[in-house]
């Protein structure tokens, strides 16, 4: 028994020593130089199939102009949730998060640098995505836009902003619409919100699981979701569902970094930096398009133009001050939203 315990220490260290890129194998500036390596990038809900197709084409990239092999492990779930595993130990080597204001809560934590949104292009976003509507097939419910969600007959599904990053997205687009229709009158647009979310019949923690509510749990006339994880619902049960954009939704900005303490500890921040900078390759992007989100190359966007229509007003997170006033003014405890849903 013994001997079987020590054996297991041994592979158990030996595992961890591959894994962190740890020990005797690092260069000059404390990179790994093992022949094998792990990156863990920690991601939210629906980027599932995008990294499943970016990993495959990066460590290929990557052994072939390294001679290194390189194993992508994802981690998927709520992006606020995600971001909470990572401030409180999940040793994540890049986050590939919904929102800026979650990767800014690991930096607060120390575990990245503050300017982090700096070190890559268009505010580190290699991709971007929208809000929209699924519906069911010939869109029994006839639903057009905003207004039609909050009638008493349509029953919704979105996730809970207070643990995914895209239903804060799906909020804003919301809030956005009221904003406009009722001029800034705060009652009103308070009234708006409040009785969209009576409406909401189940509130899942992420937007994979609201997919799985309204798609196989036949939940909902109306699923509110990001573009792309609409289009692959729509992909892949064609004629059971159709996309339908609000007039008003929302640029949701989806940032990338690396983690500063945990690439220097496992000494993969030459690995880590290059897979980030590499999702703005040509090829990356067109991966970004094919999976329905909208990539930051304009040749690339304009070459898939067909899936990403641009007749709806797109507002930013800029135009309601920014994340941390968001944050604190509608999904902090006490907050707009908890008064909308109480």
């Amino acid at each position: 028994m013994r001997r079987k315990l020590s054996l297991l220490l041994l592979t158990s260290i030996l595992m961890s020593l591959v894994l962190t890129g740890c020990g005797f194998n690092r260069d000059k500036d404390g990179n790994t130089t093992s022949e094998r390596v792990t990156l863990i990038n920690v991601s939210y809900d629906p980027t599932r199939e995008l990294y499943e197709s970016y990993n495959r084409y990066f460590e290929r990239k990557w052994k072939k102009s390294t001679g290194q092999s390189l194993d992508v492990i994802q981690s998927h779930g709520g992006s606020g949730k995600q971001a909470l595993e990572v401030a409180n130990g999940l040793k994540a080597d890049v986050v590939t998060l919904a929102l800026a204001y979650d990767t800014d809560s690991i930096a607060k934590s120390g575990l990245i640098a503050s300017d982090w949104q700096k070190r890559l292009p268009d505010n580190s976003c290699p991709y971007y995505s929208t809000i929209v509507f699924l519906v069911r097939k010939g869109n029994p419910k006839h639903i057009r836009d905003w207004d039609d969600l909050v009638r008493p007959d349509v029953s919704v599904l979105t996730p809970n902003p207070k643990t995914s990053g895209g239903a804060r997205w799906n909020y804003l687009a919301a809030y956005a619409y009221a904003l406009e229709k009722y001029d800034n009158d705060s009652t009103k647009v308070f009234g708006f919100m409040r009785d969209l979310y009576r409406n909401v019949s189940v509130l899942d923690s992420g937007a994979r699981a609201s997919t799985t509510s309204f798609t196989e749990n036949g939940q909902g006339d109306v699923l509110i979701c990001w573009e792309n994880e609409a289009y692959l619902t729509e992909k892949n049960d064609k004629g059971d569902y159709q996309i339908i954009y609000p007039s008003v939704s929302v640029k949701a900005e989806t940032p990338v970094s690396i983690v500063d303490s945990v690439v220097k500890s496992h000494g993969t921040k030459k690995i880590a930096e290059n897979y980030l900078k590499g999702l703005y390759d040509e090829r990356a992007q067109e991966i970004c398009a094919r999976n329905y989100y909208r990539p930051s190359d304009q040749r690339v966007l304009d070459k898939y133009k067909k899936y990403f229509p641009t007749d709806f007003k797109m507002v930013t997170i800029d135009d309601f001050g920014g994340w941390e006033k968001v944050a604190k003014k509608h999904f902090s405890n006490g907050g707009i939203f908890d008064r909308i849903y109480s």
